[in-house]
């Protein structure tokens, strides 16, 4: 069963908006504290950009992304969404999702990943 599946991703404008979201297994998702987006451009090292926990609703954005992107959590449907605003061209990358378990310090659960392309 794959752990967390992905929605969304495509090609927008700069300035324009979309949404991804991240839908958990049930097995899954009784065990998880904190959910979040990573985002890779090519073969450089993944970048968090977004957490949040589920259980106390916790966010944390990185500085590149603060004030455009916001993430929240739907915990009856086992989702987390990332709302992104303001895009800009280097937002361009492959984001992914991804989960880390209650008692662990590690994201070890991750979606296939999805392309999210805009075009200046």
């Amino acid at each position: 069963q794959v752990p967390l599946v992905e929605f969304g991703g495509g090609l927008v404008k700069a300035g324009e908006s979309l949404r991804l979201s991240c839908v958990a297994s049930d097995a899954n998702f009784a065990n998880i504290g904190t959910m979040g987006w990573y985002r890779q451009v090519g073969t450089e090292q993944s970048e968090l950009v977004a957490s949040i926990t589920i259980g106390g609703d916790i966010t944390w954005y990185s500085d590149s992304v603060k004030g455009r992107f916001a993430i929240s959590r739907d915990n009856a449907k086992h989702t987390i969404y990332l709302q992104m605003n303001r895009l800009k061209a280097e937002d361009t990358a492959v984001y992914t999702c991804a989960a880390r378990k209650q008692w662990s310090s590690i994201f070890s659960l991750w979606s296939q990943g999805t392309q999210v392309a805009v075009s200046s």
